[in-house]
């Protein structure tokens, strides 16, 4: 509720318009199965850095397996897209992969994001909360913190998040916590992410207590993505209700959710990686599908373009044929 009320208070009328033709858009499209588009994004993730200082199993980033380019957003580049997108974007989260506190220019770029009345939110290991950077997230008004907390002792901690100090994540937090209540602010929103594989599940309820004696405002399990699912991974919990996955008679393992031809996210928003490519969502790691670049074009030109309505339309046709998305969630609760 707290979350609604932050995002309400940034609404504009412009915004709203927006939002309701994205909304119109999207289903228009799925009922005559043709890519129509009529409005600008209202959520949009860009990618601060790919670099990160842990070695998690999952991530491409932490397994140092990008074949991209790799680097950081320059807050020059970035004060460019959002000249361009603040009159209709409404929500703008700091990260696709790598650790954003490791770019020395993030907390400026909030900051500028903020100050154009967009909702921001960034996802951090919580490494770099040092009591500096707890103050300066405080004034860069900040409006959601997501601190990944995977394990409430150090040997559970480290068995996902390689390379990682529990005691580093909860020194963070502290930080955040004090200098939140110290300069009397409402921002940001504190939420510990509980990653749920199978090293960790036995203490889910033990991060609902650790969140609670240090003043955390949520707490929230997602179920984790791996890669190699089919014949079983050793990351994928026991308890089904925070699996993506699950075994079928012939011993193999499949997605849960059945792959709809249809996809929100082509409507609603897209992910702009540190060098300025436009690609689809959150699933095209290595930015094998991309639908354009904004050192050389407009992000109106690209998110109304040829080829990215193309992609929207293979989308509507068969999703199964998309190799992003044959691991893809989409319909699949993420969030418990």
């Amino acid at each position: 509720m707290k979350e609604l009320q932050l995002i309400i208070e940034k609404l504009s009328f412009r915004k709203i318009v927006n939002i309701l033709r994205i909304f119109a858009s999207y289903y228009i499209s799925k009922i005559y199965k043709k890519p129509i588009i009529k409005a600008l994004p209202i959520s949009i993730s860009i990618e601060p850095t790919t670099s990160c200082n842990l070695r998690c199993p999952e991530c491409p980033s932490g397994l140092r397996q990008f074949t991209r380019p790799t680097g950081m957003l320059d807050i020059v580049f970035f004060k460019k897209i959002i000249a361009e997108l603040k009159n209709t974007l409404v929500n703008l989260t700091f990260y696709f992969h790598g650790e954003p506190y490791l770019n020395p220019q993030f907390l400026d770029m909030v900051k500028h994001a903020s100050g154009n009345g967009i909702f921001t939110i960034t996802s951090t290991n919580a490494h770099y909360l040092n009591d500096e950077n707890a103050k300066k997230t405080i004034e860069s008004k900040l409006d959601k913190l997501i601190i990944s907390v995977d394990g409430t002792t150090q040997e559970t901690y480290e068995q996902y998040r390689i390379g990682g100090d529990l005691n580093k994540v909860i020194e963070g937090t502290k930080n955040i916590v004090k200098w939140r209540k110290q300069l009397k602010s409402k921002r940001p929103l504190i939420v510990f992410q509980f990653l749920v594989v199978k090293p960790n599940e036995h203490q889910i309820n033990d991060v609902y207590k650790l969140a609670e004696e240090l003043g955390v405002d949520d707490v929230k399990l997602k179920t984790a993505q791996v890669y190699d699912f089919e014949n079983g991974n050793n990351l994928i919990p026991d308890n089904q209700k925070y699996s993506r996955y699950k075994k079928n008679a012939s011993g193999k393992w499949s997605i849960k959710n059945k792959l709809l031809n249809q996809c929100w996210r082509m409507w609603s928003g897209c992910v702009i990686t540190w060098d300025g490519l436009v690609v689809p969502c959150c699933f095209d790691k290595d930015a094998k599908h991309q639908l354009g670049d904004l050192k050389e074009e407009s992000f109106k030109k690209i998110w109304l373009s040829e080829s990215y309505n193309n992609f929207r339309k293979s989308i509507l046709k068969s999703r199964k044929e998309i190799d992003i998305c044959t691991n893809c969630t989409e319909g699949t609760k993420v969030w418990s």
